[in-house]
């Protein structure tokens, strides 16, 4: 992925918004949307829409471009739009008091943003009327850069591999965990994110976590068998090793998620499994993911990446915190990852792309990592290999 905004065209996404290939309606309704949210851009016309291609699991993106005249000056700036989709969020809502991921994701941002904890995008506003789009939506600003891809996965193809010398792709690495440890650094009280609180009550635990998790994955495989993420759910649930520093976590700590800029983040994206939790759920995900574009793929790690021992004592040493117990929290990270190819599979059957006996709600790879992460057998094979 080159910039924020390039991945999979809009049609082959299941599940997509009633207006999500339709280019005329975007480019009214949000330039309606625009001047009325922005009046003093005198002349605003949106000169281009962009309807990207994403490797991502919910999020549903358009990019405009808008010119206007303002203070006797020209004006020329790119913005991207962040839709509802049309079945939800992929994760289970952390709180009914905002239960639309989008809302989340602004509210989540803009707190951040305000505390300066992390680089996010300049936000421009919030629209919970679905009659504008078909679908809830915020506005931020476009921020130019290169995102490590998904596919191919950035270990094994493009510039991480290709161009990046050793001393970038170190520099790439830690001044992203340096973005987890000042994500994980801001007061969560006092920055008024109390709404985010699943349990009300002022106490966010890793068991609410996890009863989040079990409800929403008996909810999703309505009847349906998946032994090795219950088995997870109740290795967690039994090794809980308590909750020493709860925190705002960004939820989807990835390199992925980060555009970079000189192979340093420029801006964090895909707040919308951000949750008051222990923080080392962050790392526990981060770790996953390393565990994942490395060793499950056969790929050796590149010259100038750092060790997991080294990302863990670099996270440690900004923060100040300790990652207690990291396995726990790959096997969190991996459950809950585990837990959002349940819908993903489901779309994917519905849309036609993947045959129904071929189950990939259930048989995929990373239920396979999950079931090695926990020493257990995994009778479901990935069947999206075969």
């Amino acid at each position: 992925m080159g910039e924020v905004g390039s991945g999979s065209s809009a049609s082959e996404l299941p599940n997509a918004p009633k207006f999500r290939t339709d280019r005329s309606h975007y480019r009214a309704a949000l330039e309606q949307w625009m001047r009325r949210a922005h009046p003093s851009r005198h002349g605003l016309t949106v000169t281009d829409i962009e309807i990207p291609v994403s490797t991502g699991f919910s999020n549903e993106t358009v990019i405009l471009e808008v010119a206007w005249t303002e203070g006797g000056s020209d004006r020329t700036e790119r913005y991207a739009v962040r839709i509802e989709p049309a079945d939800g969020g992929m994760f289970p809502p952390q709180t009914p008091q905002c239960a639309v991921s989008v809302e989340l994701q602004y509210r989540a941002m803009k707190v951040v943003a305000d505390a300066g904890a992390a680089p996010v995008p300049p936000l421009l506003g919030y629209e919970p009327d679905p009659d504008v789009l078909g679908a809830p939506f915020f506005v931020m600003g476009f921020v130019g850069g290169r995102v490590p891809a998904d596919v191919p996965r950035y270990t094994e193809a493009g510039f991480v591999v290709d161009e990046a010398t050793p001393a970038q792709r170190r520099r790439m690495v830690l001044s992203a965990i340096d973005v987890i440890a000042g994500i994980h650094s801001l007061d969560w009280r006092t920055a008024g994110l109390a709404w985010l609180d699943p349990s009300g009550s002022g106490e966010p635990t890793t068991a609410l976590q996890i009863g989040l998790y079990r409800d929403h994955v008996h909810s999703e495989l309505a009847g349906r068998e998946h032994p090795v993420l219950h088995a997870a759910l109740d290795w967690l649930e039994a090794n809980d090793p308590g909750d020493e520093r709860v925190g705002l976590t960004w939820g989807d700590a990835r390199l992925g998620n980060i555009i970079l800029q000189d192979y340093r983040p420029a801006a964090v994206l895909d707040w919308e499994v951000c949750a008051l939790s222990p923080t080392e759920a962050d790392m526990g995900w981060w770790l996953m993911f390393d565990r994942m574009s490395f060793d499950d793929m056969g790929i050796d790690r590149l010259d100038g990446y750092p060790t997991r021992d080294e990302m863990i004592s670099h996270y440690e040493q900004v923060s100040g915190l300790t990652v207690r117990d990291p396995h726990y929290w790959e096997v969190f990270g991996a459950m809950r990852f585990c837990t959002i190819f349940i819908r993903l599979g489901d779309r994917l059957t519905a849309a036609g792309f993947v045959p129904p006996e071929r189950n990939p709600a259930v048989g995929n790879q990373v239920t396979a990592a999950l079931a090695a992460l926990l020493g257990v057998d995994n009778p479901t094979p990935d069947l999206l290999a075969r």
